[in-house]
């Protein structure tokens, strides 16, 4: 419980007062004698007054809450919680409410100050901005409560226990489903390749149309229907992807509100959103966190939201990432043959374990080495050289780069295919290589 303003305000002005009424004498000022009880009479009432005013505000019930908070939140967007007051007070009554919002968490048009109104029910909203993935609990909300008589303002808790998810930001993808795939692609950036190839699954036999090759000719049926027929593949629908997804220390680098980290689920689940749209079975698998995880890979949009599941929670550590280790795990649960699509950033230090490894895995999958590389490398090199220093940062960024580039180019030269891009531009890349080689039927 604290003073209002007009406690405050009152209580001044009876300083005033009492300093002008003590002063006055000393300047040999006469006084009426009345003024001086006039002036411990004002200050008795005031305080009798204030005292029965925080006595009525001690009775006075506090008002319930519910707090209407959505089961799952995206990440680093912004997303509605709202509030919901009773009460039984038979006056119109204005209060401030602050909810206790988790830490991590962004927040807007809060605290507020709600008008109250006999017999109806209050209700109003703010946005919050997750920053971190997980599980987060909202235990209570704060009110400040005016007294009767506005010399006081109590403040109370008010028990509003939720709690909700934070995935990565899929809504976006949601939010597709009701579009075309490829439409939808193609608003992501995502780049259709000219397909070079049939696909290895036989679809339909149709009438012969201007562009069709003369292998796609069933000659069996042209002889009964005495036209020409045609084959029509389609692409197989029966792969299997599996992201390898480094939760180690080098996935901690920020680049804007996200870390890598977050960049490689975001880039994985819109991967196998596609992927699973596709007739595809996706799974996942973990490396270098606090408890690896393994997703064996099954058909189905309800494999999003075991996806989801599994990984809303989870982490990167401080961990080095062990591809060696990693691989040979993978190898063990993973029998038949898929994409495995290894989603790290690679240091020019990894060289022959990790070729080793990966040689290893590539004798039994098809493999996709996805490397995340820093904004700021690229905003260093194309910076303009000035000073020393900057000429310093220019020709480290440059070597560094050149030797990630050597190390791309061995693993090109051992048949690994490597996928180079920036955190931004991982999900569009990585789809992008998949549809190519789906179409191509190379996988």
């Amino acid at each position: 419980m604290k003073p209002s303003r007009l406690l405050l305000i009152l209580l001044t002005l009876l300083l005033l007062l009492a300093i002008v009424v003590g002063t006055l004498p000393l300047l040999r000022i006469a006084l009426p004698a009345s003024l001086m009880t006039l002036c411990w009479a004002s200050l008795l009432a005031v305080v009798l007054i204030a005292a029965v005013d925080a006595l009525w505000l001690a009775r006075l019930p506090s008002p319930t809450l519910e707090r209407h908070l959505p089961g799952n939140l995206p990440l680093g967007r912004w997303s509605e919680v709202r509030l919901t007051l009773h009460h039984e007070f038979k006056q119109p009554l204005r209060i401030g409410v602050f909810d206790h919002i988790p830490q991590r968490m962004d927040f807007e048009h809060l605290p507020q100050n709600v008008e109250l109104r006999p017999g109806e029910s209050t209700q109003w909203a703010y946005r919050v901005r997750p920053l971190l993935r997980g599980h987060f609990q909202f235990q209570r909300c704060e009110i400040n409560l005016p007294s009767p008589l506005r010399l006081w303002q109590g403040r109370r808790h008010v028990q509003a226990a939720g709690e909700t998810r934070v995935y990565p930001d899929f809504a976006r993808v949601y939010g597709a489903q009701l579009m075309a795939v490829d439409d939808w692609l193609n608003q992501l950036g995502v780049r259709q390749r000219p397909r070079r190839g049939l696909g290895l699954e036989f679809h339909q036999l149709r009438e012969f149309r201007e562009g069709d090759t003369l292998r796609q000719i069933d000659w069996k049926a042209t002889s009964r229907k005495h036209m020409p027929i045609a084959r029509e593949y389609q692409d197989e629908r029966d792969q299997q992807i599996v992201f390898l997804l480094d939760c180690g220390r080098r996935m901690r680098s920020q680049d804007g509100d996200l870390s890598h980290f977050d960049h490689a689920l975001n880039a994985s689940l819109l991967l196998s959103y596609v992927a699973l749209r596709q007739g595809d079975a996706v799974g996942l698998a973990t490396f270098a966190s606090e408890r690896d995880q393994y997703l064996a890979p099954l058909k189905g949009q309800a494999q999003i939201s075991a996806i989801l599941n599994a990984v809303y929670a989870l982490d990167s550590t401080r961990r080095p990432a062990d591809y060696a280790a990693a691989i040979n795990a993978l190898l063990a649960r993973q029998r038949r043959r898929a994409l495995v699509v290894l989603v790290t950033n690679l240091r020019d230090e990894d060289d022959e374990e990790l070729i080793g490894a990966v040689k290893r895995m590539s004798r039994q999958h098809r493999v996709l080495v996805a490397s995340l590389r820093e904004e700021v490398l690229d905003q260093l090199r194309h910076k303009p050289v000035e000073t020393y220093q900057q000429a310093l940062a220019y020709c480290g960024t440059v070597d560094y780069l050149g030797a990630r580039a050597g190390l791309h180019e061995r693993l090109l030269a051992n048949g690994i295919p490597v996928l180079d891009a920036r955190p931004s531009e991982l999900g569009p890349e990585l789809v992008s290589s998949y549809l190519a080689w789906k179409k191509a039927g190379v996988l």
